[in-house]
Protein backbone atom coordinates (compact mmCIF):
# COMPACT_ATOMS: atom_id res chain seq x y z
CA UNK A 1 0.00 0.00 0.00
CA UNK A 2 1.22 3.48 -0.88
CA UNK A 3 -0.20 6.61 0.73
CA UNK A 4 -0.31 9.50 -1.70
CA UNK A 5 -0.20 13.21 -0.94
CA UNK A 6 -2.75 15.52 -2.50
CA UNK A 7 -2.65 15.00 -6.26
CA UNK A 8 -2.93 17.61 -8.99
CA UNK A 9 -6.02 17.38 -11.15
CA UNK A 10 -4.47 15.09 -13.75
CA UNK A 11 -7.68 13.14 -14.16
CA UNK A 12 -11.21 13.43 -12.90
CA UNK A 13 -12.88 10.49 -11.22
CA UNK A 14 -16.52 9.58 -11.85
CA UNK A 15 -18.60 7.98 -9.13
CA UNK A 16 -22.07 7.26 -7.82
CA UNK A 17 -22.77 9.29 -4.70
CA UNK A 18 -25.80 8.01 -2.74
CA UNK A 19 -27.62 10.53 -0.59
CA UNK A 20 -27.64 7.76 2.04
CA UNK A 21 -25.70 4.52 1.90
CA UNK A 22 -28.22 2.86 4.25
CA UNK A 23 -31.97 3.38 3.79
CA UNK A 24 -35.06 1.83 5.30
CA UNK A 25 -37.14 -0.52 3.19
CA UNK A 26 -39.85 2.12 2.72
CA UNK A 27 -37.44 4.91 1.77
CA UNK A 28 -36.40 5.78 -1.80
CA UNK A 29 -32.97 4.92 -3.13
CA UNK A 30 -31.41 8.20 -4.25
CA UNK A 31 -27.99 8.90 -5.69
CA UNK A 32 -26.12 11.58 -7.60
CA UNK A 33 -23.61 11.05 -10.39
CA UNK A 34 -20.46 13.05 -9.77
CA UNK A 35 -17.27 13.88 -11.63
CA UNK A 36 -14.33 15.53 -9.91
CA UNK A 37 -11.63 14.91 -7.34
CA UNK A 38 -11.43 14.17 -3.62
CA UNK A 39 -15.13 13.31 -3.41
CA UNK A 40 -15.98 16.79 -4.64
CA UNK A 41 -17.44 17.76 -7.98
CA UNK A 42 -20.63 18.74 -9.76
CA UNK A 43 -23.53 16.31 -9.95
CA UNK A 44 -24.83 15.27 -13.36
CA UNK A 45 -28.49 15.09 -14.27
CA UNK A 46 -30.43 12.14 -15.64
CA UNK A 47 -29.83 12.33 -19.40
CA UNK A 48 -30.34 9.22 -21.50
CA UNK A 49 -27.76 10.35 -24.06
CA UNK A 50 -25.07 10.09 -21.38
CA UNK A 51 -25.42 6.41 -20.51
CA UNK A 52 -25.71 3.00 -22.09
CA UNK A 53 -26.81 1.32 -18.87
CA UNK A 54 -28.37 2.52 -15.62
CA UNK A 55 -29.76 -0.24 -13.38
CA UNK A 56 -30.38 -1.16 -9.77
CA UNK A 57 -29.88 -4.79 -8.79
CA UNK A 58 -31.27 -6.26 -5.57
CA UNK A 59 -30.99 -9.99 -5.19
CA UNK A 60 -31.82 -11.59 -8.51
CA UNK A 61 -33.84 -8.61 -9.76
CA UNK A 62 -32.33 -5.96 -12.03
CA UNK A 63 -34.50 -2.88 -12.58
CA UNK A 64 -33.75 -0.05 -15.02
CA UNK A 65 -33.29 3.28 -13.26
CA UNK A 66 -35.93 5.42 -14.91
CA UNK A 67 -36.28 9.15 -14.47
CA UNK A 68 -37.28 12.36 -16.15
CA UNK A 69 -34.78 14.21 -18.30
CA UNK A 70 -32.80 16.68 -16.24
CA UNK A 71 -33.63 15.00 -12.93
CA UNK A 72 -31.04 15.58 -10.23
CA UNK A 73 -30.33 13.43 -8.25
CA UNK A 74 -30.11 11.22 -11.33
CA UNK A 75 -31.36 8.19 -9.38
CA UNK A 76 -34.64 8.32 -7.48
CA UNK A 77 -36.23 4.87 -7.03
CA UNK A 78 -39.22 4.72 -4.72
CA UNK A 79 -40.29 1.13 -5.44
CA UNK A 80 -37.69 -1.51 -4.71
CA UNK A 81 -36.92 -4.62 -2.74
CA UNK A 82 -34.74 -5.01 0.33
CA UNK A 83 -31.18 -6.19 0.72
CA UNK A 84 -27.94 -5.11 -0.88
CA UNK A 85 -28.71 -2.72 -3.74
CA UNK A 86 -26.06 -2.48 -6.45
CA UNK A 87 -26.41 0.64 -8.58
CA UNK A 88 -24.87 0.14 -12.04
CA UNK A 89 -24.03 2.88 -14.54
CA UNK A 90 -22.07 2.85 -17.80
CA UNK A 91 -21.50 6.01 -19.79
CA UNK A 92 -21.40 6.61 -23.51
CA UNK A 93 -17.97 7.39 -24.93
CA UNK A 94 -16.43 10.84 -24.63
CA UNK A 95 -13.33 12.26 -26.34
CA UNK A 96 -10.50 14.56 -25.40
CA UNK A 97 -7.57 15.92 -27.39
CA UNK A 98 -4.05 16.16 -25.98
CA UNK A 99 -2.30 19.33 -27.11
CA UNK A 100 0.46 18.87 -24.54
CA UNK A 101 2.54 15.68 -24.50
CA UNK A 102 3.44 16.10 -20.82
CA UNK A 103 -0.24 16.16 -19.90
CA UNK A 104 -0.73 12.71 -21.43
CA UNK A 105 2.42 11.40 -19.74
CA UNK A 106 1.30 12.71 -16.35
CA UNK A 107 -2.09 11.06 -16.73
CA UNK A 108 -0.44 7.78 -17.75
CA UNK A 109 1.98 7.93 -14.84
CA UNK A 110 -0.82 8.71 -12.38
CA UNK A 111 -2.85 5.72 -13.61
CA UNK A 112 0.20 3.41 -13.78
CA UNK A 113 1.09 3.03 -17.44
CA UNK A 114 4.87 3.63 -17.27
CA UNK A 115 5.57 2.24 -20.75
CA UNK A 116 3.06 4.49 -22.50
CA UNK A 117 5.65 6.71 -24.21
CA UNK A 118 7.42 3.77 -25.85
CA UNK A 119 4.11 2.20 -26.90
CA UNK A 120 2.79 5.48 -28.28
CA UNK A 121 5.90 6.29 -30.31
CA UNK A 122 6.22 2.69 -31.57
CA UNK A 123 2.85 3.17 -33.24
CA UNK A 124 4.13 6.24 -35.05
CA UNK A 125 1.64 8.52 -33.33
CA UNK A 126 2.10 12.27 -32.95
CA UNK A 127 3.05 13.73 -29.59
CA UNK A 128 0.43 16.49 -29.78
CA UNK A 129 -2.98 16.83 -31.33
CA UNK A 130 -3.99 13.21 -30.78
CA UNK A 131 -7.24 12.06 -29.25
CA UNK A 132 -8.24 9.67 -26.46
CA UNK A 133 -11.75 8.38 -25.91
CA UNK A 134 -12.97 7.22 -22.52
CA UNK A 135 -15.92 5.61 -20.78
CA UNK A 136 -16.97 5.09 -17.17
CA UNK A 137 -18.17 1.80 -15.68
CA UNK A 138 -19.30 2.45 -12.14
CA UNK A 139 -21.19 0.82 -9.30
CA UNK A 140 -22.31 1.67 -5.78
CA UNK A 141 -23.40 -0.50 -2.86
CA UNK A 142 -26.38 0.65 -0.80
CA UNK A 143 -27.94 -1.21 2.14
CA UNK A 144 -31.73 -1.30 1.88
CA UNK A 145 -33.36 -2.61 5.04
CA UNK A 146 -31.02 -5.26 6.43
CA UNK A 147 -28.64 -4.84 3.47
CA UNK A 148 -28.17 -8.59 3.11
CA UNK A 149 -26.82 -9.88 -0.16
CA UNK A 150 -23.70 -10.04 -2.31
CA UNK A 151 -22.16 -8.05 -5.10
CA UNK A 152 -21.42 -10.00 -8.27
CA UNK A 153 -20.32 -9.65 -11.87
CA UNK A 154 -22.82 -7.65 -13.91
CA UNK A 155 -21.11 -7.70 -17.30
CA UNK A 156 -19.60 -4.23 -17.32
CA UNK A 157 -16.66 -3.77 -19.69
CA UNK A 158 -14.46 -3.21 -16.65
CA UNK A 159 -15.78 -3.85 -13.18
CA UNK A 160 -14.83 -3.85 -9.53
CA UNK A 161 -16.64 -6.52 -7.51
CA UNK A 162 -16.81 -6.47 -3.72
CA UNK A 163 -16.19 -10.00 -2.45
CA UNK A 164 -17.63 -9.10 0.97
CA UNK A 165 -20.65 -7.09 2.00
CA UNK A 166 -19.48 -4.00 3.93
CA UNK A 167 -22.90 -3.68 5.64
CA UNK A 168 -23.25 -7.23 6.96
CA UNK A 169 -19.81 -8.89 6.89
CA UNK A 170 -16.81 -8.48 9.15
CA UNK A 171 -14.44 -6.28 7.13
CA UNK A 172 -12.20 -5.30 10.04
CA UNK A 173 -9.35 -7.01 8.21
CA UNK A 174 -10.16 -5.22 4.95
CA UNK A 175 -12.63 -5.71 2.12
CA UNK A 176 -11.57 -8.03 -0.72
CA UNK A 177 -12.33 -7.00 -4.30
CA UNK A 178 -11.87 -8.44 -7.76
CA UNK A 179 -11.08 -6.34 -10.83
CA UNK A 180 -12.30 -7.54 -14.22
CA UNK A 181 -11.74 -6.31 -17.75
CA UNK A 182 -13.93 -7.79 -20.47
CA UNK A 183 -14.95 -10.51 -18.03
CA UNK A 184 -11.41 -11.64 -17.19
CA UNK A 185 -9.45 -10.99 -13.97
CA UNK A 186 -7.00 -8.11 -14.37
CA UNK A 187 -3.84 -9.00 -12.50
CA UNK A 188 -1.06 -6.67 -11.37
CA UNK A 189 -3.26 -3.62 -11.86
CA UNK A 190 -3.34 -0.43 -9.83
CA UNK A 191 -6.38 0.24 -7.65
CA UNK A 192 -6.78 3.61 -5.97
CA UNK A 193 -8.81 3.78 -2.76
CA UNK A 194 -10.34 7.14 -1.91
CA UNK A 195 -11.27 7.42 1.76
CA UNK A 196 -13.49 10.10 3.33
CA UNK A 197 -13.50 10.01 7.11
CA UNK A 198 -16.38 11.22 9.33
CA UNK A 199 -14.79 14.70 9.53
CA UNK A 200 -14.86 14.98 5.74
CA UNK A 201 -11.09 14.65 5.27
CA UNK A 202 -10.11 12.71 2.14
CA UNK A 203 -7.03 10.57 1.55
CA UNK A 204 -6.03 8.14 -1.18
CA UNK A 205 -3.92 4.99 -1.08
CA UNK A 206 -2.57 2.87 -3.93
CA UNK A 207 -2.92 -0.91 -4.08
CA UNK A 208 -2.29 -3.68 -6.62
CA UNK A 209 -4.28 -6.70 -7.64
CA UNK A 210 -2.71 -10.14 -7.48
CA UNK A 211 -2.50 -12.62 -10.35
CA UNK A 212 -6.19 -13.44 -9.88
CA UNK A 213 -7.21 -9.80 -10.11
CA UNK A 214 -7.95 -9.63 -6.38
CA UNK A 215 -6.95 -7.02 -3.82
CA UNK A 216 -7.60 -6.51 -0.11
CA UNK A 217 -8.45 -2.89 0.67
CA UNK A 218 -8.14 -1.51 4.24
CA UNK A 219 -11.31 0.10 5.58
CA UNK A 220 -12.55 1.64 8.82
CA UNK A 221 -16.02 2.05 10.37
CA UNK A 222 -17.78 5.31 9.59
CA UNK A 223 -15.78 5.98 6.43
CA UNK A 224 -17.00 6.33 2.82
CA UNK A 225 -14.90 4.78 0.07
CA UNK A 226 -14.40 4.80 -3.66
CA UNK A 227 -12.23 2.16 -5.30
CA UNK A 228 -11.04 3.15 -8.76
CA UNK A 229 -9.09 1.42 -11.54
CA UNK A 230 -8.32 2.46 -15.14
CA UNK A 231 -7.48 0.36 -18.20
CA UNK A 232 -5.85 2.10 -21.18
CA UNK A 233 -5.91 0.27 -24.51
CA UNK A 234 -4.78 1.20 -28.02
CA UNK A 235 -7.44 1.68 -30.68
CA UNK A 236 -7.25 2.28 -34.39
CA UNK A 237 -8.94 5.53 -35.41
CA UNK A 238 -12.16 4.98 -37.33
CA UNK A 239 -11.82 8.36 -39.03
CA UNK A 240 -8.83 10.60 -39.61
CA UNK A 241 -7.94 12.30 -36.35
CA UNK A 242 -10.08 9.87 -34.34
CA UNK A 243 -9.11 8.43 -30.94
CA UNK A 244 -5.92 6.36 -30.79
CA UNK A 245 -6.34 5.31 -27.13
CA UNK A 246 -9.39 4.41 -25.06
CA UNK A 247 -9.47 4.46 -21.27
CA UNK A 248 -11.99 2.41 -19.33
CA UNK A 249 -12.66 3.68 -15.80
CA UNK A 250 -14.09 1.41 -13.11
CA UNK A 251 -15.24 2.66 -9.72
CA UNK A 252 -17.17 1.28 -6.78
CA UNK A 253 -18.49 3.36 -3.88
CA UNK A 254 -19.64 2.09 -0.50
CA UNK A 255 -19.68 2.92 3.18
CA UNK A 256 -18.52 0.93 6.18
CA UNK A 257 -21.15 1.60 8.88
CA UNK A 258 -20.02 3.15 12.14
CA UNK A 259 -19.91 0.68 14.98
Amino acid sequence: MVLLPALPALAHEFWIDPLDFSVEANQPIEARLRVGQDFEGPSLSYLTRNFTRFDVAIGGDITPAEGRLGQNPALVMAEHGTGLAVVIYETTDSDLTYDEWDRFLRFAEHKDFPDIEARHLARGLPMTGFMESYSRHVKSLIAVGDGAGTDREFGLTTELIALANPYTDDVSGGIPMRLLFEGEPRGDAQVELWDRNPDGDVSVTIHRTDADGEVLLPVEPGHVYMADAVALVPVEPVTEGGPVWHSYWASLTFEVPAQ
